[in-house]
C-alpha cells in the first residue's frame, strides 16, 4: 500500500466505505475493511498536507517574487 498514488488510495478507500455501508460483512472483515481504510484515509490527508506545502512554496507575492503565503480555496459561487 506505500506506492499507492492519491487516486488510487481514494479509489480504494470509497470501495471500502462502500462494502462497510453494505452491511453485508462479517464483523472481522469489517473490522479489517476499517483498519484498512483509516490507514487509507490518513495517507490521502498525506498527499493534500503535501500538495498544499509545495502550493505554499511556489506563491507568487504581488511583486512578482516567490514566497510563501498560506493556501485558501473558496469554491466557486460561493465567494
Amino acid at each position: 500500500m506505500t506506492d499507492l498514488k492519491f487516486e488510487d488510495s481514494l479509489a480504494r478507500l470509497e470501495q471500502i466505505v462502500s462494502r462497510l455501508e453494505s452491511g453485508n460483512l462479517p464483523l472481522e472483515e469489517s473490522l479489517q475493511s476499517f483498519e484498512e481504510g483509516i490507514a487509507l484515509a490518513r495517507r490521502c490527508a498525506k498527499y493534500l498536507e503535501e500538495a498544499e506545502r509545495r502550493i505554499e512554496i511556489l506563491a507568487k507575492d504581488e511583486a512578482g517574487a516567490l514566497g510563501t503565503k498560506p493556501f485558501s480555496w473558496e469554491p466557486e459561487g460561493e465567494a
